[in-house]
């Protein structure tokens, strides 16, 4: 583990704890749901330039980024900013780095489960609540504390570092995808998600899916005249938890060897009927799919689909009437970078020499706009960030300070290490 050198030590004394935490909590405050995310951009803008960042600020277009093939959301997207800080180019031919986050947060949910006001930064003695501070403002904020580092410090890089904040991450990458089509690129990113620490270069994918299962409307006194969806479902939900089983039983990626079940098979949302006293006519289940790194996908919709026509063939009923699989929604390729690549192995080492122990290298199960910097921009990506990503799109969501503060000191290495400082 090498250990930092007098410039980076200076740096890393320049991380400004207290700004971090305030800026954060002026985020926090802003309740950037999906469509609405335009104010916290423009806060982020404001800062980006406050630690002297070259600000790319535009409305984008989605009627055109809709016509792109990797274009996916789970709501009707229309509006938002994207925006991107950039330190000032020198003459220096070092490399550019990209830490993207994404703005957006899920919605707070039911009030009453959360202890602390989820649009209002409340600390404890080690931790931080509030909506998005975990998933993902709270790295926001320490992109930005050290890109003010850096520059609080009178270093100038080499090469750039480039702050990505991104909107519609959680309902598919739009945000991402439109950032890339204005043709800002690099030589190696870190998408900010909570790893807690862990250095991610491969991520699970996750196809959202769609199942209608037929049935006969009769009344309820009269079961026996109908057909019951809900039976003719249950068969389907065992066979898919088989097939569930089957891709996770044996994973060879030693990215994914610590996870006992990496590519879940998920049923997150099922409805049927429409009166308590009739036998349904249909049932809709709507679930996400998980995807292993290097999978076909299309492989991966063919053994799903076979297991629902499995079921089928099997049943009179279903063979007549058979259900439709559907996918629609979010579409998360899964993504991988190599572990020999610059971004991953700098990042690793800025890890030891912080933290003073090795990084953990790992597979992380979610989807991420990983997938999109990797095949739509080219880039090699990493995951990383502080916090778990368990606290995520929960009540009293949460990060430890101590976490944030460790991890803008390791991105300000980063940054020094992988761009390089100007002469």
């Amino acid at each position: 583990m090498g250990e930092l050198s007098a410039l980076e030590e200076r740096v890393v004394r320049a991380v400004d704890m207290e700004a971090l935490v305030t800026f954060l909590g002026e985020l926090i405050a802003i309740p950037s749901v999906a469509n609405e995310e335009t104010p916290a951009q423009e806060r982020m803008a404001a800062e980006m330039r406050a630690v002297g960042l070259d600000t790319d600020v535009w409305e984008i277009d989605f009627a055109r980024l809709k016509q792109h093939p990797a274009y996916s959301a789970d709501v009707d997207r229309h509006r938002g900013l994207g925006v991107v800080g950039t330190t000032p180019r020198t003459t220096g031919d070092g490399r550019t780095l990209i830490l993207n986050g994404h703005i957006d947060v899920v919605p707070a949910g039911v009030l009453d489960r959360w202890t602390h006001p989820p649009f209002e930064l409340t600390a404890d003695t080690s931790r931080l609540y509030g909506r998005g501070t975990a998933d993902m403002k709270g790295a926001l904020c320490c992109a930005l504390s050290a890109a003010r580092a850096i520059h609080d410090a009178g270093v100038r890089l080499a090469g750039a570092l480039q702050i990505q904040s991104v909107i519609g991450e959680e309902d598919g990458g739009s945000g991402t995808l439109a950032t890339i089509q204005r043709g800002h690129t690099g030589d190696g990113a870190i998408v900010l998600e909570p790893t807690g620490f862990v250095v991610a270069p491969a991520q699970a994918g996750a196809l959202s899916f769609r199942i209608t299962v037929p049935g006969l409307a009769a009344h309820g006194a009269f079961r026996e005249e109908g057909v019951d969806p809900v039976e003719k479902f249950i068969p389907i939900f065992q066979r898919l938890r088989a097939l569930e089983a089957a891709r996770n039983e044996a994973v060879a990626d030693p990215l994914f060897h610590a996870d006992a079940l990496p590519f879940a098979l998920t049923m997150g949302r099922l409805a049927a009927g429409i009166w308590p006293s009739t036998v349904a006519e249909r049932l809709v289940v709507e679930g996400r799919y998980g995807i292993a790194p290097d999978e076909d996908v299309a492989e991966a919709r063919a053994a799903f689909e076979a297991s629902v026509a499995a079921v089928v063939t099997e049943d009179r009923w279903l063979a007549e009437h058979p259900p439709v699989v559907e996918w629609r929604g979010a579409q998360f390729e899964a993504a991988r970078t190599k572990v020999g690549d610059p971004v991953v192995t700098v990042l690793s080492d800025a890890v030891a020499s912080v933290l003073a122990h090795t990084p953990t290298l790992g597979g992380m199960r979610f989807g991420s706009d990983m997938r999109l910097l990797v095949h739509q921009g080219r880039i090699p990506t990493v995951l990383f960030g502080p916090g778990d990503v368990r606290e995520a799109h929960r009540p009293n969501e949460s990060v430890f300070l101590d976490e944030l503060i460790k991890a803008t000191k390791i991105l300000a290495v980063t940054a020094l290490r992988f761009c390089g400082v100007a002469r």
